[in-house]
């Protein structure tokens, strides 16, 4: 008998071992003793009193854990107008559940927003600073205790007090207009433009400057700052229900300051708010205020005369767009030693970069220019990632009838949506300069990485980076003379570097991951209960890629507060017969493109595995279409019911997998890819991630079995797979014979084409407008150009009333400025602008169809 209740407590614990661990993964500590007892019929009487005495104690372990895990969130709490919310009829639907989403694996959140390690090793040694208190702070509350003041008054008045009492620093402009006029940079541009001698007159010139005078003059007025950041403070509290700061990324801010150190702020452009909410942060954390540089076109002159007192720089009235500035030959040597004049007086600087068209990059190259010239001894550049839940639209033209109807509508919505702030460490720009990492050295134009192998199908590709010159053109940098290839690649490798560090301390949040999972998993819908389940798993998959995440609380409350915010995106369905309510993306064009967006930073994140799977469906799609089968489990089920284990009997070479995505990596948009890592390196982490994640499963070749491979055609790869300089690369070394096979759980498939669909909409853009070409009359100016494939992506999507996510106008000019690249577009400079016309190459349809092919074996289908 006592053998028997030993072997019954061992069952007992095995049971409770696999049973638990499910139960409580699916529903929380919700799940019940009688449900787990009503599963284990084998139990005796004697044996399910052991049983019941055992799980008492496993849930009171549980709740312990529960406890500790909700004193971690509680500095993350959902905004408050979504704790006390009405509740919707779809709401119901959801059981209550006490799983709590993870903020962090163990016990310290993770560490964003480090220096890289490559570039910067001597900035990456002075430590962030990071303590494990996870401190954030709401920007938009603001009460007593923020003031050195107490009393029933005081919280009435409590933010006019604060905003008095955080600190600003001077900003002397004196003499500014004076320095920057006598300038040799200025003085050359003027006497080049009037083709006069130096030393003309000086009233001519001040008349031909007359334009870029006010911008001249911008200043920070102290009472009108602290006016104006009253006024952003409820203007923001109207549209937002949180704006949280992590505290840890601020002492560096302030060392760096106490000892002089000249900061530039450099975010990825968003919204036009992007501009508002760095100087905002700083000004209340007792931080010197930047300028800030602001690509809008202010109509209104009372407007500009505010905002150019507070510290911002507008474009000329004369200028609708930055392009149109740049374009004068005179504002690029006027803005070039504004700069110079601006750091001179200590001051910090902030610039937005756009991801899609290196718009704002000029100004990170003047300030680049003046390190390597010796004005300045150092910078310390500060990237900044901002993330939002939710950001009403805007226009790029204000003035002040538009700005009174947008304050009037905030009258009568409600907050919604947070947003989340983290400023990375500051690193030196000269030591980046120096150093000599970027590998500028290894870039080539595309055409000459890509063409050999899309026309002559050949193996053997040449090694190298592709060059984007195009982030930096030539009339963005006018203004310093002889200007060679090397140093202007270093400045877009700058450009490039600090695009993918400020998206890379970008914080995930819950509509991003909702947006992701509804848009690449389940785009034909999916029940309340499943997608759940799929949050919590992406969280944990973030979380372990190093990437923080702007939410947390309780996963019902998660997803409620993510749906709340894209139900308009939505299309909900709550049927009384259904336990779950069922979501759908709402297959429109809008809809599509909101998610989209949100959705970017997820794909970010992702970027190694998207790549790797889309190379590994590449040679999946040429085995299926070479006539080898493949088994497919399905339990005796048919149709679209099939959701079995994918059985391919075949075996992926190494060497053609890591060729294909080498391929794929040299077609990825700007801000992907750090310009320190080569390619080769990018392509080799990409294939590993496979391993790494269980999609794909290595195994060791033995030497004396022959391999067949109906892949390998003739010629090898023709470069080492290392960046080991050491590493030997001679015919005499034998290579390790490796192969890849695909994993076989039930996840996989499901798994891979999740990775392969997040590249899926810009790999489609790229088909559709190769496909376009032919009803295109060129040449044709650039603007009505990519306007005419914008229309013809758009069209395409509607007649096949899907794919929205590939015509948007961010897609249509990254695929053109693909296509130029490659050579299958040529640039005409002409009297009335750039003008595309289609190179003779690619007229042959045969050319055009080549490319076509080889673009769309890496489209998922």
């Amino acid at each position: 008998m006592h053998a028997r209740s030993c072997l019954s407590v061992i069952d007992v614990f095995k049971y409770m071992e696999i049973t638990t661990a499910v139960h409580v993964r699916q529903v929380g500590l919700g799940v019940s003793y009688a449900a787990i007892v009503n599963k284990t019929s084998w139990l005796s009487v004697s044996d399910e009193n052991l049983f019941k005495g055992l799980w008492v104690e496993v849930r009171r372990g549980l709740t312990m854990v529960q406890e500790k895990n909700d004193d971690i969130n509680k500095n993350m709490v959902l905004p408050p107008i979504q704790q006390n919310r009405p509740a919707l009829s779809w709401e119901l639907k959801i059981k209550k559940k006490l799983k709590t989403v993870p903020l962090c694996l163990g016990k310290f959140r993770p560490v964003v927003g480090q220096c890289c390690h490559q570039c910067t090793p001597d900035s990456l040694r002075k430590k962030l600073g990071q303590s494990s208190s996870l401190s954030f702070h709401n920007l938009l509350i603001v009460n007593e205790t923020h003031t050195r003041y107490r009393g029933w008054l005081v919280r009435r008045v409590c933010c006019a007090l604060f905003v008095s009492g955080c600190k600003v620093y001077p900003s002397p402009v004196s003499s500014r207009l004076e320095r920057v006029c006598q300038s040799n940079r200025v003085r050359e541009a003027l006497t080049a433009e009037h083709k006069e001698p130096e030393g003309g007159d000086s009233q001519g010139q001040l008349n031909r400057l007359s334009t870029f005078l006010p911008l001249i003059n911008t200043c920070i007025s102290p009472g009108l700052l602290r006016f104006v950041g009253w006024v952003m403070l409820k203007m923001f509290s109207s549209i937002f229900a949180s704006i949280q700061v992590n505290l840890n990324h601020l002492p560096p801010l302030h060392r760096a300051s106490q000892e002089g150190s000249l900061l530039v702020y450099v975010y990825v452009r968003q919204r036009v708010m992007d501009c508002a909410l760095i100087p905002l942060v700083l000004f209340c954390h007792n931080l010197r205020v930047p300028y800030t540089v602001c690509p809008l076109q202010i109509n209104s002159s009372f407007l500009r005369s505010i905002l150019q007192k507070v510290g911002v720089i507008l474009l000329p009235a004369c200028a609708p767009t930055e392009q149109d500035a740049e374009m004068d030959s005179l504002y690029s040597p006027v803005m070039t030693s504004l700069v110079h004049e601006l750091l001179h007086e200590g001051q910090a600087i902030s610039v937005g970069v756009s991801a899609a068209s290196g718009q704002g990059g000029q100004w990170l190259a003047r300030i680049t220019q003046l390190i390597k010239e010796g004005s300045f001894p150092d910078v310390s550049l500060v990237p900044v990632g901002i993330s939002y839940d939710c950001v009403p639209q805007n226009d790029t033209q204000v003035g002040v009838s538009s700005v009174l109807l947008w304050l009037w509508s905030l009258l009568w919505r409600r907050p919604g949506g947070s947003v989340r702030i983290h400023f990375a460490q500051p690193f030196s720009l000269k030591e980046m300069c120096e150093s000599g990492r970027c590998r500028i050295d290894e870039w080539l134009p595309l055409q000459d990485l890509l063409l050999p192998v899309i026309l002559n199908n050949r193996t053997d590709m040449v090694v190298g980076l592709r060059r984007m010159s195009w982030l930096l053109p030539p009339y963005y940098a006018s203004d310093l003379k002889e200007r060679t290839h090397p140093e202007r690649d270093l400045s877009i490798a700058i450009i490039l570097h600090l695009i993918f560090s400020a998206s890379s301390c970008m914080a995930v949040m819950s509509t991003s991951l909702l947006s992701s999972l509804l848009l690449y998993r389940h785009r034909k819908g999916v029940n309340t209960s499943v997608l759940c389940r799929d949050v919590a798993w992406l969280t944990e998959e973030l979380l372990f890629r190093n990437k923080d995440v702007g939410f947390g609380g309780s996963l019902v409350e998660v997803v409620h507060y993510s749906l709340s915010l894209l139900a308009p995106h939505l299309i909900i369905a709550a049927v009384p017969t259904r336990k779950d309510p069922f979501i759908v993306p709402c297959p429109s064009l809008t809809a599509t493109h909101h998610l989209t967006l949100q959705a970017q930073i997820v794909t970010h994140a992702f970027i190694l595995e998207a790549v790797g799977a889309c190379a590994v469906s590449a040679m999946l799609r040429e085995v299926a279409s070479s006539g080898i089968s493949s088994v497919v489990r399905s339990d005796g089920v048919e149709g679209e019911d099939v959701k079995g284990d994918l059985e391919f009997d075949v075996v992926l070479c190494q060497s053609e997998l890591t060729e294909r995505t080498l391929q794929l990596c040299h077609l990825l948009p700007p801000g992907f890819m750090p310009p320190c890592q080569s390619s080769q390196s990018f392509a080799l982490d990409a294939v590993d991630s496979l391993v790494r994640c269980g999609i794909l499963i290595m195994e060791e070749i033995s030497r004396d079995v022959p391999v067949c491979d109906f892949l390998k055609r003739e010629g090898t790869l023709t470069w080492t797979t290392t960046d080991d300089p050491y590493h030997s690369d001679s015919d005499c070394a034998e290579r390790d014979l490796r192969s890849y096979k695909i994993s076989q759980p039930s996840h996989c498939p499901e798994m891979l084409f999740f990775l392969c669909s997040m590249l899926a909409g810009h790999l489609r853009a790229l088909c559709w407008t190769t496909a376009g070409l032919d009803l295109l009359h060129t040449p044709l100016p650039e603007a009505e150009f990519v306007a005419l494939i914008h229309f013809h992506l758009c069209d395409t999507a509607t007649k096949k009333k899907q794919h929205y996510e590939s015509c948007s106008e961010e897609a249509a000019h990254t695929a053109v400025r693909t296509l130029i690249d490659l050579g299958v577009l040529l640039e005409e400079r002409q009297k009335g602008g750039v003008f595309l016309g289609v190179s003779p190459l690619f007229q042959l349809s045969e050319n055009r169809l080549k490319l076509y092919r080889f673009i769309s074996q890496y489209l998922y289908n």
